[in-house]
């Protein structure tokens, strides 16, 4: 009973959302209307993802970017460096691995110059960076892929209506990169070590950059030969790597499955999915951000769509949900659990900065946010 407990405590989201799909079952029985309803296509290229990208983390394919950073003397130059390698890299390995990669080196490197004071404010810029990176693809993000496979637009069309607030984005983490060293901007940082193990060169590593381009070929493009992808995919790492498959975060792809279901349950029932369409319409912007707060940013996107007249809205919402909260992205949960387990009484204190830094930057962002969801995505 206690691993149990322990478990349903790890798994949050995992427990909330098999929650909701029960509540949702009761509210609308089980059909083959709500079977047919679930978006398997996304389900399936979340599950190639989720494989492919564990296979990046344990073949350490991002190793030589990331060596550069014990490199780098200038505190400046090396905040830059780690908050931008997670602002680029989450657009083409979504935001929850970019902070895999880049938070624990931040710590190790961190450590190494003698300069922990900065690891909370440095960790904290990395997760909006995570957030706002990743927004400007159709990959970059769980929500992001949901959404873009519901539109009826090319990748690049996607990407020019992101771009204005990526690019805002990244000026403004200049900014406040440039503000944590106010007081002395030429501070140096001297390390104890600054060699850090290279990546291994091998099979397997080619294998999964070439799957992991087959994957981005297949979102870009909508084929409707998905499944062959998927089969393809996963018949290549059953021969060449199945042990992989015992590392893969299913916790996020049942998530997925189970608000799938919650969603195609509240739309299944007259009197509430009558509710959401008249109060959602018009407020999709404010009820993505007001919702992530309550269920998270990507179980909030399924949940509203079905009743969204305002894509932008929704998409852009969503996007700018996490830096309210922890519990509004799940990547901002993955960088807490990330540093507890190196600083395991500084929970209070990483919310505290956490909060701080995110809530400025959302103060700056959301009336910009708010006015650019008026444009158009399919016009």
């Amino acid at each position: 009973m206690k691993k149990v407990i322990r478990f349903l405590k790890k798994e949050t989201m995992l427990t909330l959302s098999v929650l909701a799909a029960l509540a949702g079952l009761i509210i609308t029985p089980p059909s083959g209307a709500l079977l047919e309803q679930i978006d398997w296509r996304t389900l399936g290229t979340l599950l190639m993802m989720l494989c492919v990208l564990e296979g990046f983390k344990h073949e350490n394919v991002l190793r030589p970017v990331v060596n550069l950073a014990g490199r780098l003397k200038s505190m400046v130059a090396l905040t830059l460096f780690l908050v931008f390698g997670v602002f680029f890299s989450s657009m083409l390995v979504t935001n929850d691995v970019s902070l895999l990669i880049f938070v624990p080196l931040t710590i190790i490197v961190f450590r190494s110059a003698g300069k922990e004071g900065y690891i909370l404010p440095v960790i904290s810029m990395e997760n909006i960076a995570a957030i706002r990176g990743s927004l400007l693809t159709p990959f970059g993000s769980p929500q992001n892929l949901f959404l873009y496979g519901q539109a009826d637009i090319s990748a690049w069309r996607f990407m020019l209506h992101m771009l204005p607030m990526c690019l805002m984005s990244g000026v403004l983490l200049v900014c406040f990169i440039l503000f944590l060293y106010r007081k002395n901007i030429k501070e140096t940082a001297v390390y104890e070590d600054r060699s850090l193990p290279a990546a291994e060169k091998g099979f397997l590593r080619w294998m999964y950059i070439g799957l992991f381009a087959l994957i981005i070929a297949v979102i870009v493009t909508r084929t409707r030969l998905w499944p062959a992808a998927l089969v393809i995919v996963l018949a290549a790492i059953v021969v060449a790597d199945r042990k992989l498959f015992l590392r893969v975060d299913y916790a996020l792809l049942i998530t997925f499955l189970c608000f799938f279901v919650f969603s195609s349950s509240i739309a299944g029932n007259a009197s509430i999915a009558g509710y959401l369409k008249n109060t959602v319409a018009g407020r999709e912007y404010w009820w993505a951000i007001g919702l992530s707060q309550v269920i998270s940013n990507v179980p909030a996107s399924i949940v509203l769509y079905p009743f969204t007249k305002n894509f932008a809205g929704l998409i852009y919402g969503a996007d700018t949900a996490g830096l309210c909260s922890l519990i509004g992205s799940l990547a901002s949960v993955i960088n807490y659990r990330i540093y507890v387990r190196e600083y395991p009484g500084n929970g209070k204190q990483f919310i505290k900065t956490f909060t701080l830094i995110s809530w400025a930057f959302f103060i700056i962002v959301v009336i910009p946010g708010l006015l650019l969801s008026r444009w158009n995505f399919f016009s």
